[in-house]
């Protein structure tokens, strides 16, 4: 790979070079979304439907593009989005994320369903650290993690509240993507037709005391989870209402948000229980098919609730220029998920590193291109919308 660039000059290129080290059930869970995928696209084609407008002759010499997120300054307007398989696409993944995260001075969220335990990432790297929470049929399970994300220090707890039931992965089926990874003919070939993973992640966990399983889960939970499709390990709780999202406000010291939020009407609910963040998400398209795409749902949510809490945004963020469009629209900043990913699985923390300088790159040189110094300059009048959005 060439130097710390690692030949990787877009997020595209990042993609290109995870695809080809890992193995296709891997790379597959990773990069796709559910059924038809028609969500994954529009996500990606609503950003092209925003149109820039740039203006010109402003001096944009000095350029900040930090934000204050929940009281704390930071160095870019995004944070990481919790996912839940960097340890599995590079050895200790989620601590390799976590150090990129903490070099760039933005939070990094831990996912319930990875592989290294909440408190290791606090020992062991530190930084502005957030967790996400399933809520699971057994409640008190949910709570237990809870209890144990706070014990151990994290800042902000984000409640996932999209997935009452799994979505319908079918690729995650048909190519047995298990974890523990469980074996056929199909995949044994597959995985041997990647060695670089095979020796540098598969074999190294199995020398290393065996292949991992969900580390943040309860004990008697994890002692039986042994090889359930990818997200399917515990059930989920199609139960869950509002009443549990306060009961959670009750239990959770500090920032709480809840992510999955596509309709105003639940925002003001959740502001009305006293949550302080929403992430406007269709959880990247891989929840329900056909969900409107997070940046055209942004505008109602913020003119709904954007006074009274904090609205961040994710789903299908690619590039610097996306970032800018969502908080020319109000955002109050932007997760991104799979971009990082696919760093972590070329280069683990290179890799992490690589895709963040290059959004902040992007970033950096779009504002000086349309003319803006700073986030806070940054507004709707910066942009050309698509007819059919009503903006308030």
């Amino acid at each position: 790979m060439a130097g710390t660039t690692l030949g990787a000059y877009n997020i595209a290129d990042l993609r290109e070079l995870a695809k080809k080290r890992l193995p296709r059930g891997l790379f597959e869970f990773m990069d796709r979304g559910c059924e038809d995928e028609v969500s994954l696209r529009n996500n990606r084609a609503a950003f092209e439907r925003i149109k820039l407008k740039p203006r010109v002759l402003n001096d944009v010499s000095k350029r900040d593009q930090s934000i204050t997120l929940f009281g704390q300054k930071q160095n870019m307007p995004i944070a990481i989005a919790p996912t839940g398989t960097p340890g599995i696409m590079w050895y200790e993944g989620e601590l390799e994320l976590a150090r990129a995260a903490k070099k760039a001075g933005i939070p990094f969220t831990l996912a319930t369903t990875t592989l290294t335990a909440m408190e290791r990432i606090v020992d062991e790297v530190g930084g502005r650290l957030w967790f996400q929470l399933y809520m699971y049929a057994d409640r008190s399970l949910s709570r237990w993690i809870a209890e144990r994300a706070k014990n151990a220090g994290y800042e902000a707890l984000i409640m996932t509240v999209d997935s009452p039931t799994f979505s319908n992965r079918e690729y995650n089926l048909r190519n047995g993507f298990t974890i523990p990874i469980t074996y056929s003919a199909k995949n044994i070939i597959d995985v041997l037709g990647h060695p670089r993973w095979m020796l540098g992640v598969w074999l190294r966990y199995l020398l290393e005391g065996g292949l991992p399983l969900f580390e943040n889960y309860p004990p008697e939970v994890k002692a039986r989870v042994k090889a359930a499709p990818m997200g399917r390990a515990m059930k989920l709780n199609d139960a869950l209402n509002w009443d549990d999202v306060r009961e959670m406000r009750k239990l959770w010291p500090g920032t709480l948000m809840i992510k999955g939020v596509l309709s105003p009407a639940d925002a003001a609910i959740a502001a009305d229980c006293g949550i302080d963040g929403i992430v406007v998400s269709n959880h990247g398209g891989r929840v329900v098919d056909g969900a409107i795409a997070p940046v055209d749902a942004l505008p109602a949510m913020l003119d709904a609730v954007g006074k009274r809490m904090t609205v961040i945004v994710d789903s299908g963020f690619r590039r610097g220029s996306d970032v800018v469009k969502a908080m020319a629209l109000g955002a109050h900043a932007v997760l991104v998920g799979r971009a990082t990913l696919y760093g972590v699985a070329a280069a683990g923390e290179a890799g992490g590193t690589r895709a963040l300088d290059i959004l902040r790159e992007e970033i950096d040189r779009v504002m000086a291109l349309v003319g803006r110094r700073g986030i806070d300059e940054l507004n709707r009048e910066l942009l050309a919308l698509p007819d059919n959005w009503r903006m308030a």
